[in-house]
């Protein structure tokens, strides 16, 4: 973690964790300190939502983990769990960030024989999320009865998973890793079903009874907007793993957490 790292989410199981500053850290110092590691989980990500620089979106999503793995290599790590994007490279900063440290991924997996198992995470959402993200975005406005949410028209489609099935996923990940046969692997992680932006609002909108107007069709779209991502899961679903919780199963969920909070 960061020196500045908040540990709010995690703080009922700090006592358990061996906690490491990355500020300035060798981390081939650290892998020899800790000689018994197996696997390396990454999930750090910057999107580039806070007007962050090029250098500083590159630095978290591609130089960071890119040292983890170059000092994974070396100490003999076995495993290295990569967080990814579904998004084509070169729509944006952080898809092409991702996809520069994946080719790298690929490289030493091949060259060093670590097995590099890649993660292609759909349109996640979940209880406490970030709320600069367009799931919790909607969620809090229609919550709040904000009077007017101003959206495009949403006829774009995605792959929404509540995080409770990612968390499922990357568990299974881990407790199969051995049972892969070659050094890298790759898995598409999402419901599986390809809703549309205005079912996903509309769906929000009816579950929290919300009085907000819904001004579809007021926002443009995006330049490169994706209209249509699906996630296959048939990798997934072929070792076991499930999609548990459906769009009003999750929301539902997400609504009782937030609620309970307040």
């Amino acid at each position: 973690k960061r020196q500045s790292s908040s540990l709010a989410r995690i703080e009922s199981i700090v006592s358990d964790i061996m906690l490491v500053d990355i500020d300035g850290l060798d981390f081939d110092s650290l892998f020899a300190q800790y000689s018994d590691i197996d696997y390396i989980v990454h999930t750090a990500t910057n999107y580039g939502r806070n007007n962050e620089s090029v250098s500083e979106i590159f630095n978290t999503n591609t130089v960071l983990p890119l040292k983890l793995l170059d000092a994974g290599c070396q100490a003999g790590v076995k495993f290295y769990i990569n967080t990814d994007t579904i998004l084509d490279q070169y729509l944006n900063l952080y898809s092409l960030s991702k996809n520069q440290l994946l080719q790298w991924g690929k490289f030493l997996s091949n060259r060093d024989k670590i097995m590099f198992i890649n993660l292609r995470l759909e349109h996640i959402y979940g209880y406490n999320d970030d709320a600069s993200k367009f799931t919790s975005y909607v969620i809090n406005n229609c919550m709040a009865n904000t009077l007017t949410l101003k959206l495009t028209p949403g006829e774009q489609k995605r792959d929404f998973i509540y995080i409770d099935d990612v968390v499922t996923a990357y568990l299974m990940i881990l407790e199969k890793a051995t049972d892969f046969e070659n050094s890298f692997i790759e898995f598409d992680v999402g419901s599986g079903q390809s809703i549309s932006i205005r079912s996903f609002v509309e769906t929000v909108h009816h579950l929290t009874g919300s009085q907000t107007q819904l001004a579809f069709g007021a926002m443009p779209y995006r330049s490169g907007e994706v209209m249509h991502s699906q996630a296959d899961t048939t990798g997934l679903r072929k070792f076991g793993w499930k999609c548990k919780y459906d769009l009003v199963a999750g929301i539902s969920k997400v609504l009782l957490e937030e609620r309970t909070r307040q």
